[in-house]
């Protein structure tokens, strides 16, 4: 694809906050980018804040390329996530979606979205940082909150985070939940809050804290590490009283109303850096 000299933008939108705040943060640079909005996963909100908006089944990769060809789309940024349970529902998929998923040697997430920034590159698209537009949410380093976490909790961080590094390794999840320096639960494709969850029916009330991790080398175009208000709210209802994250690479939705909310809970927020 010929790069224009006002390079287009697109946004492939999945669900959640993220397309939204991206739309917003492009906005505030002067960019109007258009949005390819995943059937099975953008909230439909998500019309009526952009001019531009269309609608894809996950499964139509051939339908997506006409289309990014067709709006000579220079630049795209992958914002909002697609379940990892997708996988195992009836999608019809194309012929371009079959023969990837067919070469693929495994299923997780760095195989599935990598073979699909592939294909992007291959046709002169840039896929950009999905932090672009959105730097003032990332995790600055430190305590992040009022309560600095006690001695004991900061124990359970350094445990927890040599095991969700391993964990992020594999590319299994980027959570774990740990009490007294025992690994309660480990994030896979239920998603963090289902793992918070899951460690308070198994903790018998006791304190828990949250450790979450980007993968090694992590690609800051695909799968950034999200936090946003629901999971503090989930924490406090679980008894999570500290959320470790990696300074730099997670991203604070609606960050001021975060950090309030995650101050009148008394949870402890850390930046931590490698």
């Amino acid at each position: 694809m010929t790069q224009s000299q006002n390079p287009r933008y697109a946004v492939i939108a999945g669900n959640g906050r993220f397309p939204f705040l991206v739309l917003e943060g492009a906005r505030e640079q002067g960019l109007e980018p258009v949005v390819i909005a995943i059937q099975e996963e953008a909230w439909p909100e998500l019309a009526q804040k952009t001019q531009s908006i269309h609608w894809l089944s996950l499964g139509e990769i051939a339908k997506l390329m006409d289309l990014l060809s067709r709006e000579r789309i220079d630049k795209v940024v992958l914002a909002g996530q697609v379940k990892h349970v997708q996988l195992f529902r009836p999608i019809k998929a194309d012929h371009l979606m079959s023969s990837a998923l067919a070469s693929l040697p495994r299923r997780n997430t760095d195989a599935l979205i990598g073979a699909f920034v592939e294909m992007l590159e291959g046709r002169g698209i840039e896929v950009l940082d999905s932090t672009t537009f959105l730097k003032p949410l990332l995790a600055g380093t430190g305590l992040l909150t009022r309560r600095e976490p006690e001695p004991s909790e900061r124990a359970d961080v350094e445990y927890g985070r040599e095991i969700a590094k391993k964990i992020a390794g594999l590319d299994i999840g980027q959570t774990v939940v740990v009490a007294d320096r025992a690994c309660i639960a480990v994030e896979a494709m239920e998603g963090t809050d289902a793992a918070i969850e899951r460690a308070a029916r198994l903790s018998n009330g006791r304190r828990l804290v949250v450790v979450k991790v980007s993968k090694p080398d992590q690609d800051m175009r695909f799968d950034v590490p999200v936090v946003g208000v629901k999971t503090i709210e989930v924490m406090d209802r679980a008894n999570a009283r500290v959320l470790a994250l990696d300074a730099g690479k997670t991203l604070l939705f609606e960050r001021d109303l975060l950090l309030s909310k995650a101050n009148d809970c008394g949870i402890a927020i850390v930046g931590m850096k490698d």
